[in-house]
């Protein structure tokens, strides 16, 4: 059974079923400062929200016109991406299980490429993952419970540096272990720049245009609390519903316009998938210019301070509290989202020709050279 008292969504029923704990009317946001300070003085990024950031006309405009220029593109990579799950799991008893938030709009599209091109009918939960703690074992329990035979496939938007890799790794060995779960840890992405997933739509650094946004392009869901006054060991991980953004919503607007590409780029589906296999070797490249980084510019080698990759820095200017933003060639639309947010927070932008990823943000820690 799978329990009630879930988090509300603004995506259909058919697409997706968070199993998150509804802490709407209990929890609060925090502020910038407020949430920094915690996690210096020893604290969990979990514990608390960060405060949505509404975006400006300018912000908005250039939203709406990357997905404009990138939807047939992005109906490519996820009919490349179901097609490599599909070979990868040699069954068509899968279940897709994305990780809240940013995995969420890439599991919906999965499944319904799955569902219109494939003709299989893949079930489609999404659950938490936090770093340090491990994925929301009590959900994939009951997943496992719902689903006892299936393939369990996890499913997330791009990597970074693979923390979320690593945590995912660490948990499906515990869990295999400890409950005989038969999980398997290659997750899927749809951006690989960090070369630490194995199944993977590319491995290029790429904006996806449902990293600019927060709730507005994630179903109306909050990023997921794991707050011991607010969620009990029997309970699954927690996260709100911002029914105050209902107007602003884009979510479904952003998972049809890429679902109406799919038609077009069936037959680059196939001949991509004939000429590369189901999946590749974990190289764990970009990682290496993180340490590089770390030894350079911070005292300290905390790389929790570095977030390569133009999904995660963008994810820096929208709820951390950003030092600086590293762009390869400030020129390239990819990064022309994070030149508007590093303009309205006034963070100071470095060109770094060299870079291996297009972006990468870094989060002050009070302790930068």
């Amino acid at each position: 059974m799978i329990a009630t008292g879930l988090v509300k969504t603004s995506y259909p029923k058919e697409d997706i079923t968070f199993l998150l704990k509804d802490v709407s009317e209990v929890f609060g946001e925090s502020t910038l400062e407020e949430r920094e300070n915690a996690v210096r003085a020893g604290g969990h990024y979990a514990e608390r929200l960060p405060m949505e950031y509404r975006p400006s006309a300018e912000y908005t405009k250039l939203y709406h016109e990357t997905v404009e220029a990138t939807k047939q593109r992005l109906g490519f990579l996820i009919g490349l991406l179901t097609r490599r799950i599909a070979l990868n799991a040699k069954t068509e008893d899968v279940v897709l299980v994305s990780l809240a938030r940013a995995g969420s709009p890439i599991g919906i599209l999965v499944r319904r490429y799955a569902r219109q091109v494939l003709n299989v009918d893949w079930p489609h939960y999404s659950v938490s993952i936090l770093r340090g703690k491990g994925i929301d074992e009590n959900a994939v329990e009951a997943i496992r419970s719902r689903h006892p035979k299936s393939r369990i496939q996890f499913v997330d938007g791009w990597t970074g540096k693979g923390a979320i890799q690593k945590e995912l790794t660490r948990s499906v060995r515990l869990l295999n272990e400890q409950k005989a779960l038969e999980l398997y840890d290659d997750l899927a992405v749809l951006a690989d720049p960090g070369a630490c997933a194995a199944l993977f739509g590319t491995r290029e650094d790429f904006l996806i245009p449902s990293a600019c946004l927060n709730a507005t392009v994630s179903g109306l869901i909050s990023r997921t609390i794991l707050n011991d006054q607010f969620i009990s060991a029997e309970d699954f991980h927690g996260a709100k519903f911002y029914s105050d953004l209902l107007e602003e919503d884009l979510s479904n607007d952003f998972v049809d316009r890429v679902t109406a590409s799919f038609s077009e780029t069936l037959k680059a589906v196939e001949d991509a998938v004939a000429a590369n296999p189901v999946t590749a070797k974990r190289t764990w490249e970009g990682m290496k210019e993180v340490e590089e980084i770390g030894q350079k510019m911070y005292n300290e080698r905390d790389y929790t301070l570095i977030k390569p990759g133009v999904g995660e820095t963008t994810r820096v200017l929208l709820r951390r509290s950003p030092w600086k933003v590293l762009v390869q060639d400030p020129a390239h639309s990819d990064v022309q989202h994070l030149l508007v947010l590093a303009k309205e927070k006034n963070v100071p932008v470095e060109v770094v020709p060299e870079l291996f990823y297009r972006a990468i943000g870094l989060i002050r820690s009070g302790k930068e050279i």
